[in-house]
């Protein structure tokens, strides 16, 4: 056996042995070394057994036969196939063999892959499991007309993928003939132009759209050949010089239809256009046949070739008659449109401010007399023009009282716009009260009318107007002496009539005093003064308040509630009510949403608890001082920031401690240019 290749050795003698042992002989292939050449060859070794009459093994009888050409014959074969298999998924596309009745082969990995389908299940489809529906009858018309005439498969259509998308194939199938011509196998080459086949349409989609899109615009387009003046043109075009598109298309036509009088300018400028090799546009005439004239509106860029001679000349003409003829027309409505837009712009953002900036009840309730007082105030300034200023601390309703004054005065027809100056930026105030102009400053794109326009000719709250900065106090002064203002970034006057009413919870005296407000604008705001009382002295008007938000509260919700708990009725009468009605309002609100009875009761939690009376930023105390001198507000701030660690809203914030919005009080750290980060680990 030393004859025998290295690599054979183990299979062979486990086949040699196991024959004896099974007394079966055996079979296998080895290769063997030649004595001549020392080359080795494969054989074939067969043994079989020879027993005797019992049936016990004698021998194995065998034969050892030459096979290395069948061998070779096998790799070259196995070659071949791997080779043909390469060549057939290396191909870009679908590659399939059918039989003369159409029945599938043989196929390549991208047709498996694309179709999800091994070769077995591809043999059992019909031209219906795979084309398009709308596809179907073209693809088999061509199938039966190759099939009959012999003339090459060619076609296009669609193919479902595995995932259920269908893309766009060419199929072209070439016929294999045997000896007698029939045809007895079909070689079929699928190629993918689904990208070109969007890419056609998308290009059909957008000529239609251009012709569509000029049709509507009434703009054609042409392309003129410098050398032989032949012009090629849009559609368009000729339906706006109103000629056939098949008849004479040179320059020298089109320069005939000009009229006259521009004629020789348009000449001239296209001539020049090709001597100095620079675009035009112009404006000309056009006389049609029937002796109308039209306006046009031409654009022409020349084209040059590898030596910088113009070729062409390549522009659009549009049709301007009707923009020609309306122009003034135009204008004229363009000028009333603005007016009618600023007009409508007034009166939404009043609308707007009425609705957004509503009463926090329908109707005053009251019995007090200190109310009763104060009404009759109302009744005898609201038919005057006068500027009021009501005074009066947080949640007393003084927007209610101002909106009762302009709902009794012969503006009550127009406008009634409230601002509530703390909550506006303090850099952005100005612009709010007077408007600006375009450009005035960054993100000014465009002209915007202030609060004293929109309230031209009806009545302007100011609310909190003690958080004015001094330069926006000025401008306030100005339109309450002269009537007039300026937009921010403009430089013309605007005339105004509007009755302003200004609130505030601060004492202006004190702002007076300690120079944060101007003395002559308190003067002009304080003509007509309207105290509001504080709740906790008019406490005979609790139970009416209750009530009335009782029933609101419990309506809105679907509640019925028939009364109110005897402990719940001492303890708001005792309370002091430092945020006034809107304190209690919210308080009520609160209540009926949480009650399940008919009986309303009020958790006692709910109340601060704090009876005194709400002070104002300027009645804090303090460090005692000398008899006659007073704190300054930004003292007192510190001091409350002091207090509170730099934190401004919140219970334990300053602005709390002051009884002031937190709004309020941040505005006015701003304005005082306070840092509160210093209070912060004090």
């Amino acid at each position: 056996m030393t004859t025998l290749h290295p690599d054979d050795h183990e299979h062979a003698w486990a086949s040699y042995w196991e024959g004896f042992r099974s007394g079966k002989g055996f079979a296998f292939e080895a290769r063997f070394r030649r004595a001549s050449d020392g080359a080795y060859r494969w054989h074939l070794n067969r043994a079989v057994p020879v027993q005797d009459s019992s049936g016990k093994l004698l021998r194995l009888v065998g034969t050892s036969i030459d096979i290395e050409d069948q061998k070779r014959a096998e790799q070259a074969q196995r070659e071949s196939e791997q080779s043909f298999r390469l060549i057939l998924d290396g191909i870009a596309g679908l590659v399939a063999t059918m039989t003369a009745d159409g029945e599938v082969e043989l196929v390549n990995r991208q047709a498996l892959e694309y179709f999800g389908k091994t070769l077995e299940d591809l043999k059992e489809w019909t031209a219906s499991d795979v084309v398009h529906p709308k596809d179907l009858s073209q693809a088999v018309a061509a199938w039966r007309h190759s099939v009959e005439t012999g003339d090459p498969y060619d076609v296009d259509h669609r193919l479902r993928s595995a995932d259920g998308a269908y893309r766009w194939f060419h199929a072209r199938g070439l016929p294999l003939r045997d000896r007698e011509g029939r045809i007895v196998r079909w070689y079929v080459l699928l190629t993918d132009i689904d990208e070109r086949k969007t890419a056609v349409e998308n290009l059909r989609r957008s000529e239609e759209s251009l012709l569509e899109a000029q049709r509507l615009s009434h703009t054609g387009s042409f392309k003129c050949d410098v050398r032989t003046g032949a012009v090629i043109a849009s559609p368009e075009v000729y339906r706006i010089y109103g000629i056939d598109p098949n008849g004479v298309s040179n320059t020298e036509f089109f320069f005939a239809g000009i009229h006259p009088e521009d004629r020789k300018g348009a000449r001239e400028l296209f001539e020049r256009t090709i001597r100095e090799k620079t675009p035009y546009k112009t404006g000309h005439r056009v006389l049609l046949q029937d002796g109308s004239i039209k306006h046009l509106h031409s654009a022409g860029h020349p084209l040059t070739d590898e030596s910088g001679e113009v070729v062409e000349v390549v522009g659009t003409i549009m049709d301007v008659t009707e923009q020609w003829n309306a122009r003034a027309n135009l204008e004229q409505a363009l000028k009333e449109i603005e007016f009618l837009k600023d007009r409508l712009q007034r009166e939404n953002i009043a609308l707007r401010d009425e609705v957004d900036r509503a009463s926090m009840f329908e109707e005053i309730v009251s019995t007090s007399k200190l109310l009763e007082a104060v009404l009759s105030r109302v009744a005898k300034v609201a038919p005057t023009d006068s500027t009021v200023l009501i005074t009066g601390e947080t949640g007393t309703g003084k927007e209610l009282i101002a909106r009762a004054v302009h709902k009794r005065s012969q503006r009550s027809g127009r406008a009634f716009v409230s601002v509530n100056c703390a909550a506006l930026a303090p850099t952005l105030i100005s612009s709010e009260l007077f408007g600006h102009e375009k450009g005035a400053f960054t993100g000014a794109t465009q002209r915007r009318l202030g609060r004293f326009e929109l309230a031209d000719g009806g009545t302007i709250f100011l609310d909190e107007v003690s958080e004015l900065l001094p330069d926006t106090q000025a401008g306030l002064l100005r339109v309450l002496q002269e009537r007039e203002f300026e937009r921010v970034g403009g430089i013309q006057p605007v005339r105004i009539d509007v009755r302003v009413i200004a609130a505030t919870n601060r004492d202006l005296s004190a702002a007076v005093a300690n120079g944060t407000f101007r003395q002559d604008l308190f003067y002009r705001l304080n003509v007509f003064p309207i105290a509001l009382p504080p709740l906790r002295e008019r406490k005979e008007d609790i139970l009416m308040l209750v009530e009335y938000f009782v029933q609101r509260y419990a309506k809105k919700a679907g509640k019925n509630i028939r009364s109110i708990d005897k402990k719940t009725l001492d303890v708001l009468q005792s309370y002091d009510w430092p945020g006034n009605i809107r304190e209690l309002q919210n308080v009520i609100e609160r209540s009926v949403i949480l009650n399940f009875g008919e009986a309303l009761s009020v958790d006692q939690l709910w109340l601060s608890g704090e009876t005194s009376r709400p002070q104002s930023l300027m009645e804090r105390p303090g460090t005692t001082r000398p008899m006659g001198e007073a704190r300054s507000e930004r003292e007192i701030i510190e001091e409350a920031l002091a207090e509170s660690r730099g934190r401004i809203a919140g219970r334990l914030g300053a602005a709390a401690k002051l009884r002031i919005p937190a709004s309020t009080l941040a505005s006015r750290i701003k304005a005082l240019k306070i840092n509160r980060l210093q209070f912060k680990f004090q």
